[in-house]
C-alpha cells in the first residue's frame, strides 16, 4: 500500500484559478476600453472651438469724450539700412542690436589695404608734383637773372641784342614750364582726393543718432551697395532707428474721415500697456486711400516720448472732441469689440479667456463708440476675450487658440 500511494509532488494541479478563456476575455476588454477611451478623446477635442481673441481696452480720459477711433501701428519716420559704398570684406562690426549711437560714430571697417596703397601712392605722386614745381620755380629765378644781366650788357655795348633775346625767350619758357608743372600737380592732388575718399568708404558711418535694430552681418562676410545674385553678398549692415521720430500711423475708415482733422486732439494706447494714455494729436490726413481697405492714413503725433514706445506696436487712436485735461478723470468701462458680446439667456455676455477654457461674464452696456462696444461693468482693462464666441461655448467650456493668438 505504501508504493501505491502518490507524492504530492507528482499528482496533476487542477487548482481552483480561473480557466485561460477568462484571462483572454479580461485582455479584450481592457483593449476595448482603451480604444473607446481614446475615441471619445479624439471626439471631444475635435468639438473644442477654435477662437481669436483680443483685450479690452482702457476709455480715454478726455473732457469733450472720444469721437472716432482707429486702430494702427507705431512708425518711425527717419529710419535707415546703413550699407556701404563699395565692396568690400567685413573686418570689423562695431555694433549690436539695442545700442544707441552718435551722429557720425563708426559702425563697421572694410579691409582697406588696397585703397590704403593706392592712397600712399597718391600722396607720393602730390610730393613729387611740388618738388617738380619747386626745381622748375628756380630755374625761373635763374633765367630771370640772366636777363637782366644781359639786358645790362646789351645796354652798355657790351653783348648782342641777340643774346638778351636769348635770355627773354628762356624766361617764358621756364616760366611756361611753371604753369604745367602746377597744372600737373593740381591734377594729381585730385587723383590724391578721390583716393582719399574711396579710403573713406571703407568706414561705414552712422548718418544720425538712434538705436540699432537690427544686426545684418557679420565680420568676413562680403557687402556691397547693390544686389548680387546667389544670397551671398549682403546688402546692408544694421538698420538704425531714430526713436525720436516715432509717430502713430492709423486707418481710418473713409466713411468717418471726415471728423479727422489736422492738429485734432487725440490719445493712443498701446496694446500692450492697455492702462498707459498717450496724448498726441493729428499731425496730417493723407490725400489718398486705399480701395481694398475703403480706409485713409493719418499720421498722429505722440506728444510723450518714452522707451517703452517701439517701432510696429499695435496701437489704439482716440480722436478727441477736446484735449484730453490731466485731472479729468477717464470715464467708467472699457472698450471691445462689437463682435465679442453676445447673449445668453437673454443677457449680454462676453466669454474672458482663463488658460484653456472662456469664462462667461455677463456684462452691462453703454452708447457705443464708432464699432466698439462700452462695458460699463464686468471686464477689466487688458483682460483677454473671445472674438466672435460660437452657439456651441459655454462658460467653463474649452477652448482653442487660433494661430499667433
Amino acid at each position: 500500500m505504501k508504493e501505491l500511494r502518490i507524492q504530492g509532488n507528482e499528482r496533476d494541479n487542477h487548482g481552483g484559478g480561473p480557466p485561460t478563456w477568462v484571462w483572454v476575455l479580461v485582455g479584450v476588454l481592457v483593449v476595448l476600453g482603451l480604444l473607446a477611451g481614446g475615441g471619445w478623446w479624439w471626439w471631444t477635442q475635435s468639438q473644442v472651438p477654435e477662437v481669436a481673441t483680443t483685450n479690452a481696452q482702457a476709455r480715454s480720459g478726455a473732457g469733450g469724450g472720444a469721437v472716432l477711433q482707429a486702430t494702427g501701428y507705431v512708425t518711425a519716420r527717419r529710419s535707415a539700412t546703413v550699407s556701404t559704398q563699395i565692396t568690400g570684406t567685413l573686418t570689423e562690426v562695431l555694433f549690436e542690436e539695442g545700442d544707441r549711437i552718435a551722429k557720425g560714430q563708426i559702425l563697421a571697417r572694410l579691409e582697406d589695404h588696397a585703397l590704403r596703397a593706392a592712397l600712399d601712392m597718391a600722396h607720393a605722386n602730390v610730393k613729387s608734383a611740388q618738388a617738380n614745381i619747386d626745381a622748375t620755380r628756380a630755374q625761373l629765378a635763374q633765367s630771370q637773372s640772366d636777363l637782366k644781366r644781359q639786358d645790362e650788357l646789351a645796354a652798355s655795348g657790351m653783348s648782342t641784342k641777340q643774346a638778351a633775346e636769348q635770355a627773354r625767350t628762356a624766361v617764358t619758357a621756364t616760366a611756361a614750364q611753371l604753369e604745367a608743372r602746377r597744372r600737373e600737380a593740381d591734377a594729381v592732388m585730385a587723383q590724391a582726393r578721390q583716393a582719399q575718399v574711396n579710403f573713406d568708404y571703407t568706414v561705414v558711418k552712422a548718418p544720425f543718432a538712434g538705436v540699432i535694430t537690427a544686426k545684418a552681418a557679420q565680420v568676413g562676410e562680403i557687402v556691397s551697395p547693390l544686389s548680387a545674385g546667389g544670397g551671398f553678398t549682403r546688402t546692408g549692415v544694421g538698420t538704425i532707428v531714430d526713436m525720436e521720430s516715432l509717430e502713430v500711423d492709423v486707418d481710418v475708415n473713409e466713411a468717418y474721415i471726415g471728423q479727422v482733422k489736422g492738429d485734432m486732439p487725440a490719445e493712443a494706447v498701446l496694446d500692450a500697456y492697455p492702462d498707459w494714455r498717450i496724448p498726441a494729436h493729428v499731425i496730417a490726413v493723407v490725400p489718398a486711400a486705399d480701395r481694398g481697405k475703403a480706409t485713409v492714413k493719418v499720421r498722429v503725433a505722440l506728444e510723450q516720448k518714452d522707451q517703452r514706445v517701439v517701432p510696429d506696436m499695435g496701437v489704439r487712436v482716440s480722436f478727441l472732441a477736446a484735449k484730453a485735461d490731466a485731472k479729468t478723470a477717464p470715464p467708467p468701462g472699457v472698450l471691445v469689440p462689437k463682435s465679442a458680446v453676445t447673449s445668453r439667456d437673454g443677457a449680454a455676455v462676453v466669454f474672458v479667456v482663463v488658460g484653456q477654457n472662456a469664462a462667461a461674464r455677463k456684462v452691462k452696456q453703454g452708447t457705443p463708440v464708432g464699432d466698439q462696444a462700452v462695458v460699463l461693468d464686468g471686464l477689466k482693462a487688458g483682460e483677454p476675450i473671445v472674438l466672435n464666441p460660437p452657439e456651441q461655448l459655454v462658460d467653463g467650456g474649452q477652448i482653442k487658440l487660433k494661430a499667433g493668438e
